[in-house]
């Protein structure tokens, strides 16, 4: 017979999984709901139960809180500013013509770690736009590689709210989190960016038939007259614009290479000296996140007087208040399975199982996100559940348990994802067919990607891991890949017809 813990469990999953599902009642006190049912079900008195609740609530936001509204206020003085226009421009100016589908991506990459990324696509969409007006390039292609920029970084890149509450919840090191997020989200840019290519070959409809000379001197004049018109207008500069989300990211990075340094490399009594002092306060996400802020104030509004500026701050700060009560719920449900002892007799059983413990995670964060859609929940949900779990276990790496919780929450977006419908509408698609095209296809396969490495990673530099992890996501990658081969036929066969 199943421990009461385990039962009470199981119960609370069935009860957030039917109010989230069948009610009106809001993720958030679904969350609660289901912390509640899970303590008093699994043996925690009333009071015991409330206790752990408020203080697993209290502990996530504690170390998070701040940071993702100090976040939040820098991104509302991006978007305000054009930086993320003018960071695009730079990239188009860069990589040249024909690229600009890599621009885009490389500028979703950049800009959705301090912005959400339903505002960065709306805000960014315009350009988007007029490449593929003056260009002739498919309005698809443009679109999907922006938004796949986005939506990426936006899932595994503290310090978005999602990724810092993972890590938080995981009780992992924000700037470890940030640089594997970092490096995971790479290839699954790119995946989506060929992805974004052949868009464009299967759906040429949709590259503007613009009555535009095809010849390159042409092609390269309206090129240059694109450039010209981004050039004469009021942006930011490059540096301008890129750096209160640089600066932050590379105050905390130093900060745990200063740690790296003092623990393995021998530099000891390094964070007792001044420079070690400096180093710390500097790089802790709060003090960091304040610089960026203030260097986003002071360099790319100057021009705003005190009280637009502070009403752009607080319109970041309004954008912010769900998602840290729905994080700081999944901290409190977290807190509650390991007072009960659900986690430990969850990671008994585990232990007896040939499944991996670092797919634990993973597999909840895409099957949340298959049911209600919101990848912030589906990650903050699968970190919730899964963390008092593998606490329980010897040897696992938290870190790549965190990761693999961002990654499996961006698993096909479809209808219950916002993000699915702000992406078709914007180009004008309602054929639902070409909708989970344009969408779903591309988000399985960053998901696909990035849990693979995930997993990769996992196995090299990890524990517990096993050569059958990176299984079911690479075969999804290669039901991913077979669809484009077996819709790319029909499509040379009507060209070769023709």
């Amino acid at each position: 017979m199943l421990p009461i813990s385990v039962i009470g469990l199981i119960i609370a999953v069935f009860v957030l999984i039917f109010l989230v599902l069948r009610t009106r009642v809001h993720v958030l006190i679904a969350m609660l709901a289901a912390a509640c049912i899970a303590g008093l079900i699994g043996g925690l008195s009333v009071d015991d139960t409330m206790s752990t609740i408020s203080k697993g609530f209290g502990g996530t936001l504690g170390g998070i809180g701040i940071v993702i509204g100090l976040g939040v206020m820098m991104g509302a003085i991006l978007e305000t500013s054009g930086a993320g226009e003018s960071i695009a421009y730079h990239f188009i100016k860069w990589l040249g013509k024909k690229k600009e589908e890599m621009a885009l991506a490389i500028t979703g990459y950049i800009v959705s770690i301090p912005v959400f990324v339903d505002s960065a696509l709306i805000i960014l969409y315009p350009i988007a736009k007029s490449l593929s007006k003056t260009s002739g390039r498919s309005i698809l292609t443009l679109t999907v590689a922006l938004a796949g920029g986005l939506v990426v970084a936006h899932h595994c890149i503290p310090p978005t709210p999602g990724p810092l509450g993972v890590a938080s919840i995981f009780g992992v090191d924000i700037a470890s989190m940030l640089g594997l997020g970092l490096v995971i989200a790479l290839p699954s840019i790119y995946g989506i960016v060929m992805y974004a290519r052949w868009l464009e070959k299967h759906f040429p409809e949709y590259a503007t038939p613009v009555a535009l000379p095809q010849e390159s001197d042409d092609l390269k004049k309206v090129h240059d007259d694109y450039m010209a018109s981004k050039a004469s207008k009021n942006l930011p500069s490059l540096t301008k614009s890129i750096m209160p989300i640089a600066v932050p990211i590379l105050l905390i990075l130093v900060k745990s290479l200063a740690s790296l340094l003092e623990k393995q490399l021998g530099f000891d009594g390094l964070s007792d000296s001044a420079l070690g002092a400096v180093i710390n306060f500097v790089g802790h996400p709060v003090i960091a996140l304040s610089i960026s802020t203030l260097l986003a104030v002071y360099t790319l509004t100057p021009y705003l007087d005190k009280e637009t500026t502070t009403r752009k701050l607080e319109e970041g700060i309004s954008t912010s208040g769900i998602i840290l009560l729905v994080t700081g719920a999944g901290g409190a449900l977290g807190s509650v399975l390991r007072e009960s002892g659900a986690g430990t007799e969850i990671a008994n059983q585990i232990a007896a199982l040939s499944i991996s413990p670092i797919m634990i995670p993973f597999i909840i964060a895409t099957l949340v996100r298959v049911i209600q859609g919101s990848g912030t929940v589906s990650m903050i949900t699968a970190a919730s559940i899964s963390a008092p779990v593998l606490a329980e276990m010897e040897g696992i790496n938290m870190l790549f348990a965190a990761s693999a919780a961002t990654m499996g929450s961006l698993f096909a977006g479809y209808f219950n994802d916002s993000l699915f419908h702000i992406v078709n509408r914007l180009m004008g698609v309602t054929e639902v067919r070409k909708q989970l095209v344009i969408w779903t296809v591309p988000t399985t396969i960053a998901w696909s990607i990035g849990g693979s490495l995930v997993m990769i990673l996992n196995l090299i530099f990890g524990s517990q891991g096993s050569v059958f992890d990176p299984v079911m996501p690479l075969l999804f990658l290669a039901g991913c890949i077979y669809f484009v081969k077996s819709q790319s036929k029909p499509a040379a066969e009507v060209a070769a017809s023709n």
